[in-house]
């Protein structure tokens, strides 16, 4: 065996976290944790029951698969022995004729194929004497893989208490070798996943070499398209079995030993499924001396339920089916080469011990249990409903798991409950607040867009007047980028300038110091840097005289400046002078106005062009004397 997955193990792609699979574990194998996006199944503590996997209707729960593993056996040229459980006549109620299927199991390639219920006519010979030299102690049966275990990692105690005899599975397969030789390669096929585990307990001279369970026989029959109409009958070898036969039924194995059944002479009980089962070892554990009997345990309703099969339902139908093929293979059964049989293979060492693995967990401290009842809402006597519907016994229970660390509150149904209806009201006052905003929402864009439509207005009419203003206009950033400048700037600086606008409208990104001279430049880098403006400079510029005012609109972020040509005509003359001026006055109060109009959202604009006004009243009378220079 190659494969050493997990017995059981959850695909988190398929999972759903209906946590189903916590609710029926038996032993609070799965762990539930915050920070985890779904159940993880705990391998230490799993005792392969299959419950989890049964009840998983998202099918996100896998069982370890067997197949490549049988199929290399098949494969390897070794001889091969298969083992049927007698579950085969309640999962295969659809083949006609068991020959048929054993036609089938050989179709496969398997060399030989047995019946395992020889193998219950042994062990079940062995428990008839065992339980008659009890001398007091009284016994568990360990055919059932999933008791082994649940005694070994929970009830630790009680091991000791385990019937020391191997399960029939093993005794087929310890006969089978010896029919054969080590060296074939022996294959069980059954119902229980958990036979997986088991025969791997076996280190040296394992008995079994693969374990498959009927829904993989099924996917390998369907593999190699292998159907009933067409193979031939075949039986299976020998030895064949007895009323060992009836071993899919949880007394099966006690009605083939010959041990009384009835109710006052029997010193057997039978005990099947999860419920019983918990009981029945609480029981044991507590109040065996006054029981005093012997228990014969199997975690399903016997193995004709197996989770390893197709069906998990309709028990007293597949009872019948079971007890009918029982029926018919004793018919036909040899009863003298049987007992031969069975003398001769008695003699085999069936014996086996047990080794015990505690994997309880302490109990938490009453103080973490009682954090949880407050926090599932059940502080409260009063509110312990003990309904059951997390999986637990009582919400006590429950709580514990949850210290634990092994459960989430959310498994609590009306804790949930509870948690859904606070939910609904703050959803429900959630949408009424996000009606309101959105509401409010929509009249602030309505407002936004009113706004944004009065804000395009002014800035298209501020644009619009600037342009027909013949004084220069430009505004930099702190890199000396422009952007934006006027059509009176680009024509003063001249052909550089109107080039470039040609390609970059207003000369947006340009930079300032490619097109004006370096003194000019200087007084921008001074302006950004000392935050100070520069009034009214007379600069020389190719055959202009220029007038350069510069002002700071950000501080060391963006300036702005007015330049005029003072040799245009419109400057030149004493003539002219006082238009000139009243001129510049009426074009500042425009831009002013403008600056105005654009609001909030032109605001340094503004500030720059108060600025360069408030400049120009007070240098007035200094720009006149400059005007009049020859």
């Amino acid at each position: 065996m190659t494969d050493r997955k997990p017995v059981l193990y959850i695909n988190d792609e398929k999972c759903r976290n209906s946590y189903s699979c916590v609710r029926v574990c038996p032993v609070n194998a799965i762990e539930v944790k915050p920070q985890k996006a779904h159940p993880f199944i705990l391998p230490n503590r799993c005792i392969g029951c299959g419950l989890c996997y049964v009840s998983c209707t998202p099918h996100a729960i896998s069982f370890r698969d067997s197949m490549e593993d049988v199929k290399n056996l098949i494969s390897s040229g070794r001889k091969t022995a298969a083992l049927i459980e007698p579950s085969i006549a309640s999962e295969f109620d659809d083949i006609t004729d068991y020959r048929k299927f054993v036609g089938m199991i050989r179709a496969l390639g398997f060399d030989y194929v047995h019946e395992v219920s020889f193998g219950v006519d042994l062990i079940a010979a062995l428990y008839a004497k065992l339980f008659k030299k009890a001398e007091g102690k009284y016994m568990i049966t360990a055919n059932c893989p999933s008791i082994v275990k649940l005694i070994e990692k929970f009830h630790p105690e009680l091991v000791p208490n385990l019937a020391p005899l191997v399960s029939p599975m093993i005794a087929t397969a310890m006969v089978v070798k010896e029919l054969y030789g080590n060296a074939v390669a022996t294959v069980q096929i059954g119902p229980c996943i958990d036979s997986k585990d088991e025969a791997l307990r076996y280190k040296s001279g394992t008995p079994v070499d693969g374990v498959l369970t009927f829904v993989e026989l099924r996917q390998l029959f369907d593999e190699a398209k292998i159907q009933e109409r067409l193979v031939k009958l075949s039986d299976f070898d020998p030895p064949h079995g007895n009323w060992g036969a009836l071993y899919p039924l949880p007394a099966g194995i006690i009605q083939a030993g010959g041990i009384k059944r009835d109710m006052v002479s029997s010193s057997v009980i039978t005990a099947s499924g999860k419920e019983e089962i918990l009981e029945a070892i609480n029981d044991f554990d507590k109040y065996i001396d006054t029981i005093q009997h012997h228990f014969n345990l199997f975690f399903c309703h016997g193995c004709l339920l197996g989770p390893g099969m197709q069906h998990h339902n309709e028990r007293f139908l597949r009872r019948s089916l079971v007890r009918h093929y029982a029926e018919k293979r004793v018919g036909k059964l040899d009863k003298n080469l049987w007992e031969k049989n069975m003398e001769k293979w008695s003699k085999l060492d069936f014996s086996r011990s047990f080794t015990p693995n505690d994997q309880r967990i302490p109990e938490p401290p009453e103080e973490a249990v009682l954090e949880v009842l407050k926090i599932i809402g059940k502080d409260n006597p009063e509110e312990e409903i003990n309904c059951g519907a997390c999986g637990y016994l009582s919400c006590r229970d429950f709580a514990t798991t949850v210290a634990k660390g092994l459960a989430v509150p959310e498994m609590c149904h009306t804790f949930n409950l509870r948690n859904k209806q606070e939910y609904i009201e703050t959803l429900r006052q959630t949408n009424r607040k996000l009606a309101d905003t959105k509401k409010a929402l929509k009249e602030s864009e309505e407002l936004a867009r009113r706004e944004k439509e009065v804000a395009q207005s002014a800035s298209d009419m501020m644009n619009n007047m600037l342009e027909k203003l013949p004084t220069g206009v430009v505004i930099v950033d702190n890199y000396l980028k422009i952007l934006h400048s006027n059509q009176s700037f680009i024509n003063i600086i001249g052909e550089d300038a109107r080039a470039i606008s040609d390609v970059i409208p207003g000369l947006a990104g340009a930079d300032i110091k490619t097109l004006i001279p370096f003194n000019v430049y200087n007084m921008f880098t001074f302006v950004l840097k000392e935050d100070e403006p520069v009034v009214s400079k007379d600069v020389h510029f190719e055959d202009k005289m220029l007038n350069i005012s510069i002002f700071p609109i950000k501080k060391n972020k963006m300036c702005g400046a007015i330049i005029r040509d003072l040799y245009s005509p419109e400057v030149q003359g004493e003539e002219v002078t006082n238009r000139v001026s009243e001129v510049i006055e009426k074009n500042l109060e425009m831009v002013q106005k403008i600056g105005f109009l654009l609001g909030e959202g032109a605001s340094e604009t503004e500030q720059m062009l108060n600025s360069i006004i408030e400049s120009y009243k007070s240098k007035k009378s200094s720009l006149q004397n400059n005007l009049k220079k020859p």
